[in-house]
């Protein structure tokens, strides 16, 4: 039987995709469309046809269509679970991409975008993007493309899904210098400007994947709790049955007064700290704890230690 947590935290991550999606595909419609842009990845690639049909083919059918036969890949690596997320991420992010071109007035464009130059607007929908891309990829799931492939390498070998992003986004861009390019009026895009429009790209993907990496290790990074507390047990009791999280108890002794003494040490993500925090008051309000940042978490409920398993000896 689901149990009623369960939905809640379902219909929290299908929301924070959901607002993820958005983000990344207003940066797109906005800031780097408008301004005949290149950036990595599917949506990258799915511009360069945007550009090269004059309008003709749209940014999100392109991207649809590239994302299925990469999501085929996804369902066979990384589970049902991110499968089912990230279809529902590629279908949202596809209608918005068409949708949004259209939808959003071009004085809206004009003021933020086109007005700021395409230096500034890279930078904005470069920041925008790569949030949107992190906050998709935190609950589970993906906007495509290039971000699946980092996915399926990171399941793997630890390497940052940022800079995984970035390698194969600079073949992308570059690539783009060997079609035709039109703007939204229909003007053929000149050589001098196509390789200016390159240069903008590899700024593009560098803050995407900066932003991208900050967002993805700061929902992820955890601290070290310590309670020293005489309700440690019930403490100890809530934390586990709550919050779900492993707890230690360890035996002490206070060196001071002599007396013995019991520590609730307990790892848990940052995110869930101030929850805690607030719990633990509520059962001791004169609780004494103690918080300290850790630089990694391996295990169940955190992240798993990947690389080559080593080979057995004989």
């Amino acid at each position: 039987m689901i149990s009623g947590r369960t939905i809640l935290t379902g219909i929290k991550e299908y929301v924070l995709i959901t607002v993820g999606i958005l983000s990344y595909v207003l940066g797109w419609t906005i800031f780097l469309v408008p301004n005949n842009l290149v950036g990595g990845g599917v949506t990258g690639m799915a511009s360069i046809v945007q550009y090269a049909s004059n309008g003709a083919i749209k940014l999100g059918v392109t991207y649809f269509f590239v994302n299925v036969a990469l999501l085929i890949l996804a369902l066979f690596t990384l589970g049902k679970n991110f499968g089912v997320k990230s279809v529902y991420a590629i279908i949202i992010a596809s209608i918005g991409l068409n949708v949004f071109q259209s939808l959003i007035p071009s004085g809206i464009i004009t003021s933020l975008a086109l007005e700021n130059g395409k230096l500034m607007s890279t930078i904005i929908g470069g920041i925008t993007s790569g949030i949107g891309i992190g906050m998709t990829m935190s609950q589970g799931g993906s906007t495509g493309g290039t971000d699946i492939v980092a996915l399926v390498v990171n399941k793997y070998r630890n390497v940052s899904p940022g800079r995984m992003i970035l390698m194969i986004d600079v073949v992308i861009i570059g690539s783009s210098i060997l079609v035709p390019s039109y703007t939204p009026s229909g003007d053929l895009l000149p050589l001098s400007e196509k390789i200016t429009t390159i240069v903008y790209g590899f700024i593009l993907i560098v803050v995407n994947s900066t932003v991208l990496d900050l967002y993805v290790s700061g929902s992820r990074q955890s601290v070290q709790v310590f309670v020293w507390s005489k309700h440690y047990a019930e403490i100890a009791d809530m934390i586990t049955g709550e919050l779900h999280r492993g707890v230690t108890v360890l035996d002490g002794k206070g060196w001071y007064t002599k007396a013995p003494t019991q520590v609730v040490m307990v790892l848990t993500r940052k995110s869930d700290l101030n929850l805690m925090l607030r719990m633990v008051k509520n059962i001791d309000s004169d609780a004494f704890v103690s918080v300290a940042s850790v630089t990694g978490v391996y295990g169940r409920g955190f992240d798993s230690i990947k690389g080559s398993k080593s080979p057995k000896k004989s």
